[in-house]
């Protein structure tokens, strides 16, 4: 049963005969790095229970009312719940906090106004607080009938255990960087260069492949900030916090340095260990290959770890500009 799902077959397969079969569970869990295809799995599975035109059971058409509708997040049946900032707007890293959960229980105790079903999207599940999650359970527990609850988040082990134990889970892993690279240059007529560079960054996920290619900016920040961690190897403390302190006043900013940071310094690690692992950062092969002969494996291992830690903790209320700070500060001066 083709969902037009690039990497995720097996996934598409099992929810299609889960409707054919008439045995939908009342909640599903996405889980997987984000740029993935969580969200893109999600809206097709929402688009197969609500189809109202299927080639076969479990089967969207994709050009119905409903199936168009989902396909941009605008359907009467379909509510997407995520984290907002502090202006109340969705925003990556913000917070789903437990008023936006108690709306969408008195939403989803409704009946649905033109659908089979009532869909609850919650995307990113993790940025939810613990308020949020607890109440979330009860939802979890008590589901209302004709509701479908599809939530999303970058692991299971980001969650309560109560809200794992009663979802389906669907663990969504990378593609093959070879394959990607393939389906970038054949079905998205990227050039050959480009998918090859891209499938490298987004590390096999397809949706961060593709946002990359439609959002040049974000590209040449991740650009500037690898061109930033070269230079500051090179610059004494002072200038580091300088440079922090110029930077970094937004969370969400640092996020994003952090990850790319981290690409950039998993890359040394996998080079130090000898790994036949592909480089994210192809087109700094160089770079990678210098710092890992300057450096020792423990040494790098470390650094690895440190940049994991501090993207978690960015999620709990931590000083951004203190938390840059403290990573900067165990760099090397190269």
């Amino acid at each position: 049963m083709e969902w037009n799902i690039l990497g995720h077959e097996w996934a598409a397969d099992l929810l299609a005969q889960h409707i054919a079969r008439q045995e939908v569970r009342h909640a599903y869990l996405f889980a997987g790095p984000p740029g993935v295809g969580r969200r893109s799995l999600a809206l097709r599975f929402a688009q197969a229970l609500n189809c109202t035109n299927p080639p076969q059971p479990g089967q969207p058409c994709g050009t119905c009312r409903a199936c168009t509708q989902i396909e941009s997040m605008r359907q009467a049946d379909l509510t997407v719940i995520q984290a907002l900032d502090e202006d109340g707007l969705p925003r990556e890293g913000g917070s789903l906090k437990i008023d936006q959960i108690r709306d969408l229980q008195r939403t989803l105790s409704l009946s649905p106004y033109e659908a089979r079903y009532r869909v609850a999207l919650l995307l990113r599940f993790q940025e939810a607080n613990i308020n949020a999650q607890n109440a979330f359970l009860k939802t979890l527990e008590e589901p209302p009938e004709k509701s479908i609850l599809l939530l999303t988040a970058n692991s299971v082990e980001s969650l309560l255990p109560t809200i794992v134990s009663r979802c389906e889970i669907l663990r969504l892993r990378p593609l093959p960087v070879e394959q990607l690279e393939q389906a970038l240059a054949s079905r998205w007529g990227l050039p050959g260069d480009e998918a090859r560079l891209l499938a490298h960054y987004s590390g096999g996920r397809a949706g961060y492949a593709l946002r990359l290619h439609h959002d040049p900016a974000e590209l040449e920040r991740r650009r500037e900030w690898l061109e930033d961690l070269q230079r500051l190897l090179g610059e004494n403390r002072r200038q580091r916090f300088n440079y922090v302190e110029h930077e970094f006043k937004d969370k969400e900013k640092l996020r994003l340095a952090l990850q790319v940071w981290l690409s950039f310094w998993r890359d040394v690690l996998l080079c130090a260990a000898g790994s036949s692992v592909p480089l994210i950062n192809l087109d700094r092969a160089e770079q990678v290959r210098f710092m890992a002969e300057k450096l020792d494996l423990p040494f790098v291992r470390a650094r690895v770890s440190d940049l994991e830690r501090a993207v978690q903790r960015l999620d709990a209320n931590v000083n951004a500009r203190l938390l840059a700070e403290v990573i900067l500060l165990d760099w090397p001066k190269l």
